[in-house]
């Protein structure tokens, strides 16, 4: 299999091509090899790459000999390294599968790698010191997004066709914008974190997949969902599977429209442009949009801080396990200015100050609730800004206090952190183009609970109506 006819398959396509005998998952993953080799030391989206990963045991798995990658955080591996994107857990490896990782290998899956991510997954940007930046496969000037931007870049220019991702503020879906691709964070629940967590970032935190289709994130969602004994939001899964809801229609939908984020910014032109034309496609598909002024129960200036509490406690229990486990100090040696500053804000805090941060969000997750008996969706763009030149985001970190690089995260992807507190399922789709730079611009759908099955419905009509297979960025395996 030549690299050009492996770039022309999702996952869903190799793994028939196999199934049906067309081409041996040696030759696939020959091709996948030489895909990486071809575009990675431009993009440098991989923290670790490997070649002696045996084909998995489980030969029936609906994705037998696709190759795949999974990011440098959330998920174990066992004997393979998980570094978290920072020095001071640099060398450190798992001892077992986790839940999710034995999900994978029984899909038939074959992982290839490690993805970069940002240290400790506080950014969303992949710019991290262990590692370098990651580099957006449509603009190599430009970030490819985070905390999953290596998954994001890797799956953009081909290298594999799907790539394991996590979401604690918008971590599947602003790499998703930034890179062109369809990004799905399931809801709180559904995605088992054990057995090593019981949940991350009280919750907020998710596990999930970056594909260039659709049919591709329903299937991957299919073989990850399900809770294992001992979670502690044992969601079960939808009725009738994940990938039969793109084969029905949505239906006649309620989707409310929000323009501008709640920071009090404006969106950028592009991306009001580009909602004001999906709005227009999607009542001409027999939906019906309404633009609202979103109440979430808080100020914006609450909202942050209340997630700052949630990142910033976590964090700061989890450096100092790594400190410990590798008997390396906390300081700059070892950890970035923004992460340092993370964990001084959480050791700060007090149990009650997390505790009212519990109730906040109880309260912006009741006003959701009560939203989304109004309405199907929340629809809005999922970045207000075009994805920013490498170096900007982090520029003068070390003059930044946790509280302060929080509001640095949150102003740039304000859409997105919502779905998180709330726990409920949001989706961006790659529907339009900046025609001057580029770049994708991704739309964000946000659903009630229990709402995949809808949001995929809906991202099946979308992607045969408004379809982006055919664009390619710069950066891409094939001409490479």
């Amino acid at each position: 299999m030549k690299v050009s006819e492996y770039v022309q398959f999702d996952a869903i396509g190799l793994a028939e091509l196999i199934a049906q005998g067309q081409v041996s998952a040696d030759e696939v993953l020959a091709a996948a090899q030489q895909a990486i080799a071809s575009v990675e030391p431009k993009v440098n989206a991989l923290a670790e790459h490997w070649h002696d990963e045996p084909l998995p045991a489980c030969a029936e798995g609906p994705l037998y000999g696709v190759p795949f990658l999974i990011k440098d955080l959330a998920i174990s591996m066992q004997g393979r390294a998980h570094e978290f994107g920072s020095r001071l857990a640099q060398g450190t490896a798992s001892t077992a599968d986790s839940f999710l990782m034995q999900r994978f290998r029984r899909a038939g899956l074959l992982t290839l790698g490690r993805t970069t991510t940002p240290e400790l997954a506080i950014s969303t940007t992949t710019e991290s010191r262990l590692c370098g930046p990651t580099r957006n496969p449509w603009d190599l000037n430009r970030s490819a997004g985070g905390s999953s931007g290596g998954s994001a870049a890797a799956v953009a220019s081909a290298m594999v066709p799907v790539a394991h991702a996590t979401d604690g503020g918008g971590s599947i879906r602003v790499p998703a914008a930034a890179c062109g691709l369809f990004g799905l964070k399931p809801g709180r629940g559904l995605i088992s974190m054990g057995p090593f967590m019981d949940e991350a970032w009280n919750g907020l935190a998710v596990q999930g997949v970056l594909s260039r289709t659709v049919r591709d994130s329903a299937l991957l969602l299919d073989c990850m969902a399900g809770a294992q004994a001992g979670d502690p939001y044992p969601l079960a899964p939808a009725q009738g599977s994940y990938l039969s809801a793109l084969k029905q229609a949505p239906g006649t939908l309620k989707i409310a429209v929000q323009w501008h984020p709640l920071n009090g910014r404006r969106s950028n032109p592009l991306m009001v442009e580009a909602l004001q034309g999906l709005v227009r496609t999607l009542e001409s598909l027999g939906h019906h949009c309404q633009q609202v002024d979103l109440d979430i129960g808080l100020s914006w200036e609450a909202f942050v801080e209340m997630n700052a509490r949630f990142w910033g406690s976590n964090t700061a229990a989890w450096l100092d396990a790594l400190s410990a486990e590798t008997c390396r100090p906390l300081n700059a040696q070892w950890l970035e200015p923004a992460t340092l500053a993370l964990h001084r804000y959480g050791k700060a805090l007090s149990a009650t100050e997390l505790l009212a941060a519990m109730d906040q969000r109880n309260l912006v997750s009741r006003k959701l609730g009560g939203f989304f008996q109004r309405f199907d969706l929340l629809l809005s763009p999922t970045l207000s800004e075009l994805p920013p030149v490498i170096g900007d985001y982090n520029a003068g970190q070390e003059q930044v206090d946790g509280l302060g690089w929080m509001h640095r995260v949150f102003n740039h992807s304000p859409f997105t952190a919502l779905a998180n507190i709330c726990g409920t399922p949001s989706m961006s789709v790659p529907l339009y183009q900046d025609a001057a730079s580029g770049l994708p611009l991704g739309m964000q759908f946000t659903a009630g609970a229990a709402g995949e099955r809808l949001l995929l419905s809906l991202a099946g009509q979308l992607e045969q109506t408004l379809p982006w297979s055919g664009r390619i960025p710069p950066v891409w395996a094939a001409s490479a």
